[in-house]
This record gives C-alpha cells, structure tokens and sequence, in this order.
C-alpha cells in the first residue's frame, strides 16, 4: 500500500477539508443616511466655526501681515499681537499639557465630544459626505449607483463628485501650508507657478491625505487608525455620559403599526427600523452597547427621537445618559449631581492650574530677551590705563511688533566701566547682535571669577527692563 493511501486511511473518512479563514474583515461600505435633529445643528455649527477659523485666519491682516503666521523662513510664530520665538518653546509645551487635560477632563465628563464634533477626520468627512449628497442623491440613490453598471450618467456623476472632493481638498491643502509661507506671497507663487520645493510638498501631501482620509477611508480612520479610540475607554466610568440604548424599555423590538400599545404585543419601543444604524458614520448598531467604534457624534439620538415621534412615543429611547443613569433609573438631576467625581476633580483642578499659568505667562512675558555670550578667544586681557577687559557679545531681541531705542549699562563691581554702543536702535521683531567690552582696573578685584550684570532697558518705557548676570575673569 502506498504511503499517500496510508496516510487517507489513518485520517479516517471524518477528517474534514481545510479552511482558510482571513484574519481581517471585509470591509462593507457604509452608506450613511442623512438626518436631522438638534445635534446634527450642533455638528454643524462646529463645522461651520471651525472651517472658518481655519480657512479665515490666514486671510486677517495684522500689523501689515497676516494674522496667524508660523512663518518657518524667518523661525518666529505670529498670533495676532503676539511674537513667539524658539526660545518660547515652553509655551508649547503648556499648550499641548492644556490639550491632554482638557480632553481628559471633558471625555470623562460626557464621552468623546471631541471625536464627535470637532476631530478634523470628523468635520471633514462631514463635508466630503455632504458633497456626495447634493451631487449622487440620498442614499438609496447612492447605493442604487454605486451597483448599477457603468454608463454615461454615472461617470458624469461620478467625475463631478470627485473633482468637487479634489478642490476641496487642494484648497485644503493651499490653506494649510498658508500659515507658514505667507498666503499673499503663495498666492503669487500660484499665479506664476512658482512654488518652493517643499511648499508644493506639503500642499499635495496634505491635499492627498484629506482626500484619502475623508473620501476615501471615512471610518477606517477611527476604527482601525486612531489611538483614541482605543485608550478613550480607561478615561469612561459608569457616571460618564455616553450615547446608550435603554435596553430596559426597548426590547423586545420588532414592527408594529402606528399607535399600537407596543407591551399589548409583549414588546418594547424599538420598532426595529434600523434608522439609527443607517445614520451612523461608522456603520454600528448602538443597540449592541457601548463599543469603541462610537464616535459620540449622536446622530442615531436624532434618528431615534424622529421615530419614536411618528409612533407618539416618548423621547430618549438613545440618549445621553450614564451607565449607572440607565441601570438605577436616575433622572437628569442625579447624572448632574455625579459630573463632579474623584477623576473629574483632578482633571478639572490640574486643567485649571495649567490654564492659569500659561495665562500668567503670557500676561507676564517680557517683551525683550537678551542672551550673553563670552569671546571665549580671549576670556581677559590688559588694556590701556591698567585696566582688564572681558568681551561679550549680546544678542537683544525686541519681541514687539514697533521699532525700540534701548540703553546699556554695566553694573556689579566699583570701577566698572562699559566700551561699546550706550544705545540701539533694534527693529521690530527683530534680533540685533553687539559686541561689549567690560573694563575694570587692576586690583581692585581679587583674582578669579566675578558676576556683573548687563542692563538693557527701554528708552520709551522703563518698565521693559532685563538685567542679564555674566562673569568676569581677572587674571593673576
């Protein structure tokens, strides 16, 4: 007997064929049903605020630039009447510690609002689908397209929905690179086809990716790309308000008849219409529970309040609620009285104290910086008169947008005495290197190394002051 019929034998006549199984979902497009509600208003208007800032910002004139402008050539950020320099990195750092907390401290309290509302992949995709709408149709209509053979229409419709989405995202890109290269000057270089290496770069990178992103992978993005949907659940607790389903009063589902009593047929309020599925961004069923894929944007809440309308059922059957909300039957006074918990606590006090001192900061920013720097080639030497000099040099930065005068002074030894410019005269925002030599006379300190200070001070205002300590080498 041969080895191969031996081996059939020994497997027995149960011995099942072998099956590959992907280890990767299918992905099924979602085609999302439009809807309208009080939260729809509410995405909305965050789409509409948050596109005109973005899109408006860089076109404010300020001071004979433009607004905002994190102008790379030149190493300085513009933010209306402020100038911000490398040297302000601490700033940044605040800022970024306020963002941390402060969507630490609002996901604690009501879920991914952020996600939700204002996520660029949100506010994006919002309008890409919105586009989609006004050109292919509802979304009966789109599905009916997208599984009609190709002809003449849909090609048509087609082309004209995705060279809307590629405008939109050009422009997209166009405004983004806007706030580092001037607009005005971009502007130009468009007109004349002129565009630096990296600013054409950038503009193609970030156009390609907004096409990809909202047109194209939609909600990939948050169910397989975005770190936040995985790490938001260590920020819930049960008093976090999220979007739920009152299980409780909505099962059994199933269809019934307008007016029916729906416990007369030994069900629940859900009439199964699967509207709060067809409306979700990310294709989910709420009904299953709370699941990461969630955004909070709470478009199955204005779906649901709809038909629980039609059918004269009460309201709220998908709501924002908590999940102690929903098992203990508290009403909107008991969810308020646990917004202000442990967590919330620290998230808020922290939030608070940050917020205060990046404020304190920039209240308290001096308009001028001075840095000091020794000649390290010659640390001292004997001059004329018997006197011992050390050489500096300064770099005096005026931070304010208006040309200053400003004085220099030496103080910290007797005999001290300065040999350079008394006064400078410095654009605005701009830095100005000068050189300095100290002088003091022999003797009159002991060998070694002592601290002096290097005065700048503001002609027009004696409160913009910096007294910059240094050293000063006498020599045996």
């Amino acid at each position: 007997m041969s080895d191969q019929a031996t081996s059939r034998e020994a497997q027995g006549p149960a011995a099942a064929p072998t099956q590959e199984e992907s280890l990767y979902a299918v992905r099924q497009k979602v085609y999302v049903r439009a809807v309208s509600g009080l939260f729809a208003k509410w995405r909305w208007g965050l789409v509409w605020f948050t596109q005109l800032l973005f899109y408006g910002l860089c076109w404010i004139p300020w001071n004979g630039r433009q607004a905002v402008l994190f102008h790379v050539v030149e190493r300085k950020f513009y933010i209306f009447g402020w100038v911000f320099w490398p040297q302000d990195v601490f700033f940044l750092a605040i800022l970024l510690i306020i963002s941390a907390y402060a969507l630490f401290f609002f996901t604690a309290i009501a879920g991914r609002l952020w996600c939700g509302y204002a996520c660029p992949q949100t506010v994006y995709t919002e309008i890409f689908m919105w586009i989609e709408q006004k050109i292919e149709g509802d979304r009966n209509k789109r599905m009916k397209l997208d599984k009609s053979d190709m002809s003449g229409r849909k090609a048509r419709v087609k082309g004209l929905k995705y060279a809307a989405w590629i405008a939109l995202s050009l422009w997209t890109g166009f405004t983004f690179v806007g706030y580092f290269t001037p607009i005005r000057e971009l502007v130009q270089s468009a007109l004349t086809l002129s565009f630096g290496p990296w600013e054409l770069f950038w503009i193609l990178f970030y156009s390609s990716f907004t096409y990809l992103m909202a047109g194209v992978m939609r909600e990939q993005v948050c169910k397989y790309m975005c770190p936040y949907a995985r790490f938001q659940g260590v920020m819930f607790d049960p008093d976090t308000l999220v979007i739920t389903y009152d299980e409780e009063r909505g099962e059994p589902r199933g269809a019934r008849k307008k007016g029916v009593e729906p416990r007369a047929l030994g069900k629940g309020d859900c009439v199964d219409c699967g509207i709060c599925v067809q409306v979700c961004p990310t294709g989910i069923d709420i009904r299953d529970g709370m699941q990461y894929e969630c955004i909070g944007c709470a478009a199955c809440i204005d779906a649901c309040d709809q038909v629980m309308e039609k059918m004269n059922y009460p309201k709220g059957l998908i709501r924002y609620s908590t999940e102690n909300a929903v098992k203990k039957h508290w009403g909107m006074k008991e969810i308020l009285a646990h917004v202000m918990r442990p967590r919330t606590l620290i998230y808020g006090t922290i939030l608070g104290v940050v917020t205060l001192a990046f404020v304190w900061g920039l209240a308290t920013r001096s308009p001028l910086r001075v840095d000091i720097i020794r000649d390290r080639a010659s640390l001292a030497r004997e001059v004329a008169d018997g006197y011992i000099e050390n050489a500096y040099r300064l770099q005096v930065m005026n931070m304010t947008e208006a040309p200053r005068s400003f004085a220099l002074t030496l103080e910290g030894a007797e005999g001290l005495r300065m040999v350079g410019p008394e006064t400078i005269e410095i654009g605005p925002a701009t830095t100005q290197a000068v050189t300095i030599q100290a002088q003091i006379p022999y003797g009159v300190l002991e060998p070694g190394s002592h601290g002096i200070h290097v005065v700048v001070q503001a002609l027009d205002n004696a409160k913009v002051r910096v007294k910059e300590h240094t050293t000063f080498i006498m020599p045996r």
